[in-house]
């Protein structure tokens, strides 16, 4: 029988978990359900019988605040000589560290008499890389081996990339019944009172391992101190609107659970199940979006992707020298290259967008020496974009994949289709896409800022003027009075794709449009045929593509949305900014746990119905959730300024607004470098207020209105 319940997902560092409500993997009923670790599916099987027979399911929460999973549970009728249907309550909990899952079970007997509960688990591990669960086929794989040893069950599979892969199953209490697919015990459970039971599945067994029990406490108390401390180095945001804070704050721990540690700080992996890994752009956008509460994301993408930097050229990879990186995996496949993506450079944007975080992260920090101690690589960047640009007839920012099983559209739109003309023909040779013009045009004016505060004024002031006349060529060549918008694209042919799409969205959000023609690509957006209700669509239903069940061509991206209504709310389209906020408050509301996946379809919306869900959507996906902080960026119009030459740092506040429903926002403990505000919004009849409840001396505030 299905799970009425959505799956449930659990991660730490390069392990993984798609749980059913049962806190289960069932593959018979989810195929991309398991435990993965380093790209790989450790665990395809975990159910636990109780008499012979799978238990009922109560009730199931992951405890977003905690990352930890409790299911309540109970037992099926256990025959003649079990205990009825109903009287034992199994309440399990799950919890991961970077190499292992641990269940803790607890049983408690509501019967009138001792019990003896016969208990299997059943364990399987199909060593499947993430590429094979995702439907890629392979000639050849490595070799399994499965055998019980003493009290434990372990699974081997030796790799065709000479890498062993290993999970073992323990548990806390003594083993009668060890076999190659399972492993059972009879527990005796005395009326009213509960017996616990620890379940360890390690990947990377210790040779004189924790006991099951110690295992699964330090890693719920290290779960829950890294959650804790997440909140605690992040601005806090509460409003007076019970379920727009449970929005906020399922939103802020699904990043947090994406995360993982780098060096420098904090990594938000992509999304599960298919792109929990580093990847360039997601990492650079949700670190952007999330900038205003959590700066210490965009420090740890920073630092990993300058780490990262292509030095050399690798046409196998996409790879030239100064190119972000686009994705980074682990995996059998990754490794022995029957996938590019290893390290894999096949994005135009990611390398502009690193010189735009870099700017905004140094103007909300104020972390001069890190900046300056990524000097090299940000200006190995702009060298990068330097020759891109040289390189194509027109002077515009374009791509063209080289590498053989590579992307073939290498913008955030990078399916095959979603790139095309107005008659429906895919654009071919190299592109120009719209967005990252725009992206290289805030990539010139980002980086210009960084060289002024250290001292470069000369070098500065040439990225400012080779911005101004990338912005005049820019409208020349994109604008399409026929669509009233900026065209998607330009082909290789210098023909462009007059397609109405929200990739000119993205044009506002970095300044790179003038006046107008924002005021005419933000009524495109919002107008019935593109804005569905929830959001805006990515292409407008006018469109001959026009399909809402694709994933680029006719769905609604919250993170697309964000960074639309951070470009409205630049030009003073406020209204237009809290429609798209609302539209996804109100989808939000409208799926289990407020958790916003990574895309939904675009139908049109309908009263008494929810949005509707695109059926192999990554969730969570780090820059859906970080998508309401950008927007809230947006809405409150705060903007950081720093004097050269001075350590005050002004914040601006530009024309605040809050959406219907919410009457109060308060933002506490937002860190500026050395200095800190707490601020309160609050709305009248006519207006939105601001109250500054607390700042330290070095900061200053500016409402403009």
């Amino acid at each position: 029988m299905p799970d009425p319940l959505p799956p449930f997902v659990l991660k730490n560092e390069e392990t993984f978990a798609i749980l059913d409500s049962r806190g289960e993997i069932c593959p018979d009923l989810q195929h991309e359900a398991g435990i993965f670790h380093r790209g790989t599916r450790h665990v395809s099987r975990l159910q636990v019988l109780l008499w012979g027979r799978p238990p009922l399911v109560l009730s199931s929460t992951e405890l977003g605040a905690v990352g930890v999973l409790v299911s309540h549970l109970s037992n099926n009728d256990g025959g003649a000589n079990g205990s009825p249907a109903m009287t034992v309550h199994l309440e399990r909990s799950t919890v991961l560290t970077a190499t292992a899952c641990l269940q803790q079970f607890c049983f408690t007997s509501y019967g009138d008499r001792r019990v003896a509960m016969p208990l299997t688990l059943r364990l399987d591990a199909d060593f499947r890389d993430i590429f094979e669960v995702r439907g890629y086929t392979r000639a050849e794989r490595g070799r399994t081996v499965r055998r019980g040893v003493d009290d434990s069950l372990e699974l081997i599979y030796g790799g065709l990339d000479g890498e062993d892969r290993v999970t073992v199953l323990r548990l806390s209490d003594p083993v009668q019944d060890v076999g190659v697919e399972h492993i059972g015990l009879e527990m005796t459970l005395e009326p009213r009172q509960t017996r616990r039971l620890f379940l360890v599945l390690d990947f990377h067994p210790l040779a004189v391992p924790l006991a099951a029990e110690d295992h699964y406490n330090a890693a719920m108390a290290a779960t829950i101190q890294r959650f804790r401390e997440a909140r605690r180095s992040a601005a806090s945001v509460v409003s007076d609107n019970p379920a727009f804070n449970s929005w906020l704050m399922r939103s802020f721990s699904d990043v947090h659970l994406l995360a993982s540690q780098v060096e420098d700080g904090l990594y938000p992996y992509a999304g599960v199940p298919w792109f929990s890994c580093p990847f360039g752009r997601d990492g650079l956008i949700t670190a952007r979006q999330m900038l205003m509460v959590e700066p210490r994301l965009a420090r740890g993408v920073l630092g990993y992707l300058a780490s990262s930097q292509a030095a050399v050229d690798d046409p196998a990879h996409d790879q030239q020298p100064g190119k972000i990186l686009h994705e980074s995996r682990l995996g059998e496949m990754a490794a022995l290259g029957e996938v590019p993506f290893s390290r894999y450079y096949g994005a135009v944007d990611s390398t502009p967008l690193f010189l735009m975080l870099a700017g905004a992260y140094l103007r909300r920090s104020d972390d001069r020496d890190f900046i300056a101690g990524l000097l090299p690589e940000l200006q190995a960047a702009m060298a990068w974009i330097h020759r891109a640009e040289a390189s194509s007839a027109d002077g515009f920012l374009r791509y063209l994949r080289v590498a053989e099983n590579g992307l073939r559209n290498q913008g955030w739109k990078d399916s095959d289709d979603s790139i095309h003309h107005t008659d429906g023909r895919l654009a071919e040779g190299s592109i120009a896409l719209c967005e990252v013009q725009a992206y290289a045009y805030g990539a010139r004016r980002a980086f210009a800022s960084i060289l002024h505060r250290l001292g470069r004024p000369a070098e500065a002031e040439g990225l400012q003027e080779e911005a101004a006349a990338l912005r005049h060529r820019f409208h020349r060549a994109f604008w399409s009075p026929s669509i009233d918008s900026y065209a998607l694209a330009i082909d290789g042919d210098g023909e462009p794709c007059r397609v109405r799409s929200s990739n000119a969205g993205h044009c506002l959000w970095t300044g790179i449009a003038s006046t107008e023609a924002a005021a005419a690509v933000a009524r495109q957006l919002m107008a019935p045929t593109s804005f569905n209700g929830w959001g805006v669509r990515t292409l407008d239903e006018r469109e001959s593509r026009y399909n809402p069940m694709s994933y680029h061509n006719g769905s609604v991206w919250p993170h697309d949305n964000a960074l639309i209504g951070m470009g409205l709310a630049r030009y003073g389209h406020r209204s237009e900014t809290l429609q798209i906020l609302t539209g996804l408050f109100e989808a939000a509301s409208a799926v289990p746990m407020f958790q916003l996946p990574e895309l939904f379809c675009g139908f049109q919306r309908r009263e008494e119905e929810g949005p509707t869900f695109y059926p192999v959507a990554c969730s969570p996906q780090a820059w859906a959730s970080a998508s309401v902080f950008g927007l809230l960026e947006a809405i409150t119009g705060m903007a950081i300024e720093r004097e050269h030459g001075s350590s005050r740092v002004q914040v601006r506040l530009h024309n605040p607004c809050l959406p219907r429903g919410l009457n109060m926002l308060d933002i506490n403990g937002l860190r500026l470098g050395d200095e800190e505000i707490n601020l309160q919004f609050h709305r009248s009849d006519h207006d939105v207020g601001v109250m500054v409840r607390g700042r330290s001396p070095g900061v200053d505030v500016l409402i403009m209105k």
